[in-house]
C-alpha cells in the first residue's frame, strides 16, 4: 500500500523544491492592459461600480439569436432556485398586465423541443444570457460590424463605377 503513494509523494516534493528555487520578481508588471499601472504585488483600490442603465429602451441586436440585453436595472432582483423576479413581469401570465415583453417561446421548451407549462429549468436563470448595460468605456477595443452593415457597404461599393 505505501509503495503506491511513494511516486505521488516524490512528485509533490519535487514540485515544492522547484517552486522554492524560482525567484519570482516582486515588481513584475501587471498581466494586461485591464489592470492599469502598479505591479502584481501592489494592492490597488477597486474601481467604483458603474451605474446600470435604466432607460427601458430596446437595443438593436447585432446577430441572429443574440439574447436581448436588459434595458433596466436588476440590482436587488432575486434570481435563484427559490424565485425569479424577472418572471413577475416577463412571464406569459404577467406580460399583458405589465406591458413587458414575454420571454421567448423557446424558454418554455425542454432540450428535446417538447413544450412545457412553465419556463424550462435550463432557461430559468435569466442573467446567464441576458445582461444589463452600464455607461463605461470598453476594456478592449472592438470593431464589430453586424452583417446588415457589411452587406449594405458591399451593395454600395458594387453600385459605384
Amino acid at each position: 500500500m505505501p509503495f503506491r503513494i511513494l511516486p505521488l509523494l516524490l512528485l509533490a516534493v519535487m514540485g515544492v523544491v522547484i517552486a522554492a528555487e524560482i525567484n519570482y520578481p516582486l515588481d513584475a508588471p501587471a498581466p494586461d492592459g485591464r489592470r492599469p499601472g502598479g505591479t502584481l504585488t501592489q494592492n490597488s483600490p477597486a474601481p467604483p461600480i458603474a451605474n446600470e442603465e435604466n432607460k427601458d429602451l430596446k437595443r438593436e441586436r447585432n446577430y441572429p439569436d443574440q439574447p436581448p440585453t436588459i434595458p433596466h436595472t436588476i440590482r436587488g432582483y432575486q434570481i435563484d432556485m427559490n424565485g425569479n423576479k424577472c418572471l413577475s413581469c416577463h412571464s406569459r401570465a404577467a406580460s399583458a398586465r405589465t406591458q413587458a415583453p414575454m420571454v421567448s417561446i423557446t424558454h418554455y421548451m425542454d432540450r428535446d423541443g417538447q413544450a412545457l407549462a412553465a419556463v424550462s429549468p435550463r432557461r430559468y436563470f435569466c442573467n446567464q444570457c441576458h445582461v444589463p448595460q452600464t455607461d463605461v468605456l470598453p476594456l478592449v477595443g472592438n470593431n464589430f460590424e453586424n452583417i446588415d452593415k457589411i452587406l449594405q457597404e458591399d451593395a454600395n461599393a458594387a453600385q459605384k463605377p
